[in-house]
């Protein structure tokens, strides 16, 4: 195997996920067996408690784990499913060091930062590829910003990995700030540098700058910043800002940036086939349509916070040959007097997960606009038990009826706890997640929406349908179309009389991909677009205040 590392430097957010998972897609386009895999430097033994502003979305992978949002771009961009393995935190490194030590795995001795914690990172690093599938290359990204103090061990594994493994199976890679100052019209370098400057102390020397920057980089820029920075000036890549993230890769290979990557670590002069992304990046480019869709959910003021529902529309987008635009919709904005003034020129409308109780009563309005008005409406986890309590008690006249999470003392808990959580009081790790598999009812929308009646999508939650009230939903017309093997959990409901309005326990968005968007989106903005063009979006316009 071969190892790349991706640090980043400057400033955060730059890229580095989008990046590495450019580099990983142009490798893997050439033949190559690829993994990716992301560092964070903070203590939480993962994001599953942190709250959507401290973090932006979590991602869930197929096995369970709860990760950084990065890994939802490597898994969009090389269209691999990724393991808890992928991502690793500072908090897991320090627990199972801890753990070692507590059953006497250090034989009494000292146990340091030096060499303890760093060869617990080394051998997270090493184990990423190490699944039996013939991984080729792992690519690593190390989370922070050089200089950072958390990032330290992180940094200090992998420059003695290089002394380890050699220069021949190893490759830094520095993403950097190339900032342009519009007063002077001027590019300026020594951020870039100081950046490098900061690795260089600690014994990391930099193969490859990829050089963040609004304007083109000249001849002179690049000469300028590969003597300073003891690089090539082949390996100086520009790393110019791109109408979407899609353009990326197709950007890094006309900078020949898997072709310098491919010769220093030996893989091969085979060409990348990028003609699949080149058309999914042509078409995007070529639409002329728009659909307005809201998202009403309670962290819209952090767009990172659906992350992976952006993409999953970008995705859709492209498939029915529009562009969506996202009309973002504060939960608590929404009541039954502002509901059609911010919802009458939309032609879609999703509610998405989430955890309290804030902005539930928004929530419920603008599913029962969507259900009143016929407007198509997909609800994800969250957004299907917010569906299920409107119609409680809109249609079956449980005009109490609620989440046993909001109000635990309930006289209908249409939404209940699981009931082998309900002994649990540690927060992390208590929930469904991952992969479970579902059955879905023929004839349904369901059923058209996917093309078949067995299933598999990630989940990542506590609560659940209570099933004390599947018969009186589906006597007022609630379908449970989906449902677990065992037809014990429901998974998926939809209404009998509304043109599209489906919505689902598990989380859709976390399995679409570029060239393959999910059923449900794809499905949910094909109905938009219909709907955009009917005799109902016309007459919703016309009654806008």
């Amino acid at each position: 195997m071969k190892f790349i590392f991706v640090t980043g430097g400057v400033v955060s957010s730059l890229g580095k996920g989008i990046a590495s998972s450019s580099i990983g897609l142009l490798l893997k386009q050439r033949g190559l067996k690829v993994t990716l895999q992301k560092f964070d430097p903070y203590l939480n033994v993962d994001p599953g408690t942190m709250s959507p502003f401290q973090h932006g979305e979590v991602f869930v992978t197929e096995d369970g784990a709860e990760t950084d949002l990065d890994l939802g771009h490597y898994e969009r961009f090389i269209d691999t499913n990724l393991a808890q393995k992928n991502n690793v935190t500072t908090g897991q490194v320090y627990q199972a060091v801890i753990q070692r030590e507590r059953r006497g795995g250090y034989l009494g001795k000292t146990v340091q930062v030096v060499p303890h914690i760093t060869d617990e990172i080394k051998s997270r690093i090493l184990a990423a590829g190490d699944d039996g599938s013939n991984v080729d290359v792992v690519i690593t990204e190390i989370g922070g910003t050089a200089g950072d103090i958390e990032s330290q061990p992180f940094l200090e594994a992998i420059r003695q990995l290089r002394l380890e493994l050699g220069r021949d199976k190893t490759l830094f890679i520095h993403l950097t700030l190339v900032p342009y100052i519009r007063a002077a019209k001027e590019i300026k370098t020594k951020p870039t540098q100081h950046s490098v400057k900061a690795l260089r102390e600690i014994g990391i020397q930099p193969d490859i700058l990829l050089c963040r920057t609004e304007v083109p980089l000249n001849k002179e820029i690049r000469s300028k910043i590969a003597l300073f920075c003891n690089v090539h000036e082949e390996a100086v890549i520009e790393a110019r800002d791109v109408p979407s993230i899609y353009h990326v890769p197709l950007n890094f290979h006309r900078e020949h940036l898997d072709d310098i990557v491919a010769k220093l670590l030996d893989l091969g002069d085979a060409p990348p086939d990028l003609s699949d992304w080149e058309a999914m990046v042509k078409r995007m480019a070529a639409v002329d349509e728009e659909v307005d869709i809201a998202i009403c959910g309670k962290y819209v003021h952090l767009n990172d916070a659906y992350k992976s529902i952006i993409e999953a529309f970008t995705h859709a987008g492209i498939a029915n040959d529009v562009k969506v635009n996202i009309a973002w919709v504060d939960a608590e904005d929404i009541t039954a007097q502002t509901a059609h003034r911010i919802l009458g020129d939309v032609s879609g409308v999703l509610v998405p997960g989430g955890f309290g109780d804030r902005g539930i009563a928004g929530k419920l309005e603008a599913i029962q606009y969507a259900r009143t008005n016929l407007l198509p409406f997909l609800g994800i986890c969250l957004g299907l038990q917010c569906s299920v309590i409107e119609f409680a008690r809109n249609v079956c006249g449980l005009e109490d009826a609620h989440s046993s999470e909001f109000s635990p003392d309930t006289a209908n808990p249409v939404i209940d706890l699981m009931e082998d959580q309900k002994t649990k009081s540690d927060k992390g790790g208590t929930m469904r997640l991952g992969s479970y598999p579902c059955v879905i009812k023929s004839g349904t929308l369901a059923e058209r929406c996917y093309g078949s009646t067995e299933i598999g999508e990630r989940h990542r939650h506590r609560w659940e349908f209570n099933n004390r009230y599947r018969d009186l939903f589906a006597m007022n017309g609630l379908v449970i179309s989906g449902t677990s093997p065992d037809n014990r959990l429901v998974e998926i409901v939809e209404l009998r009389d509304h043109p599209f309005f489906i919505a689902v326990q598990f989380h859709p968005e976390l399995k679409s991909r570029p060239n393959r968007p999910h059923p449900l989106f794809k499905a949910l903005v094909k109905a938009a677009k219909e709907y955009k063009r009917s005799s109902r979006f016309a007459a919703a316009k016309q009654l806008k205040p």
